[in-house]
């Protein structure tokens, strides 16, 4: 698909047809105007948002009204939804999900089992427990607070490019254990503990992506628990760098696409306790069984 420059006053706006895709950062997070997603998506557009989600891994909307019925339907347009176990159903629309902060009683029982379960360093992708996990998330701003909320994603590529070619060679071949066992016995369901590769290969781009689950009590496999510790430590230190970040501050009608291949995120709770509440809605990846 051709891409022409917007405004020669603003090149970093760019024109997929219609679409306006507005750069936030060089390789992550971009802003798209020009489509209402409320309406039937065109296989042009949705190919543009496509293409768009795969050059900054996370795209955002604003100005956007979307029944949770529309909210599906914009998602479908890329994939089969993936039904979370601890889905709250809304009428026909099981796909959609609330998230919500955590309660009291859960940030309690976090506290008494120890570190691992410790939230600050939360850095996440979506249903990585999963075997075979969803690539995209699409969430919606559904109650905000006045100030604060605001949600961080990283290019999880660039991460790895700035490793040392040392580290690089140390990690390729190595494998994170993604532990949500806790969370879905609780909703009434039970899953083995999977492992994923520590660098991943993404399908669509072919780049190597770092890739570990800051909240599902991740273990690198095949060393020492003391060195697993250590090479922990230098991937967070890597997510936690802002050149490698996109912030993005939610407001009423806002909308956020990304891809959980190529990012890592984490939600800033610096709000109180405000019932901070947004809806998302989650898409199924093609299983790699060569990789299972």
């Amino acid at each position: 698909m051709s891409v022409a420059l917007l405004d020669p006053a603003a090149p970093s706006s760019r024109l997929h047809n219609r679409l306006t895709v507005k750069p936030l950062q060089p390789t992550i997070g971009a802003e798209i105007s020009g489509v209402d997603l409320s309406q039937p998506l065109s296989d042009d557009d949705r190919d543009a948002i496509k293409a768009a989600i795969l050059d900054y891994k996370v795209v955002f909307f604003r100005d956007q009204s979307l029944t949770q019925e529309q909210h599906a339907d914009f998602a479908a347009r890329f994939g089969p939804l993936y039904v979370h176990p601890s889905t709250r159903r809304h009428d026909e629309i099981a796909p959609l999900h609330k998230i919500e902060p955590p309660s009291a009683e859960r940030v309690a029982s976090w506290k008494e089992k120890g570190p691992s379960y410790r939230v600050d360093a939360g850095y996440h992708t979506d249903t990585s427990w999963r075997l075979a996990p969803t690539w995209g998330a699409v969430l919606k701003a559904v109650n905000l607070p006045d100030v604060g909320g605001d949600t961080i994603w990283v290019d999880a590529g660039l991460a790895y490019e700035g490793l040392s070619d040392a580290l690089k060679a140390k990690l390729d071949g190595l494998y994170a254990t993604h532990d949500f066992r806790d969370a879905l016995i609780e909703a009434g369901h039970d899953y083995p503990i999977v492992a994923h590769p520590v660098v991943r290969t993404h399908r669509e781009t072919g780049q190597k992506v770092l890739w570990v689950n800051f909240t599902q009590k991740p273990q690198i496999l095949g060393v020492e628990l003391s060195e697993s510790r250590e090479l922990l430590t230098l991937i967070l230190d890597q997510y936690r760098k802002p050149e490698y970040q996109v912030r993005f501050a939610w407001r009423p009608g806002s909308v956020a696409f990304w891809d959980n291949r190529a990012a890592v995120h984490i939600a800033i709770r610096n709000y109180g306790d405000f019932p901070r509440e947004l809806d998302r809605i989650l898409i199924v990846d093609e299983p790699l069984y060569a990789d299972l």
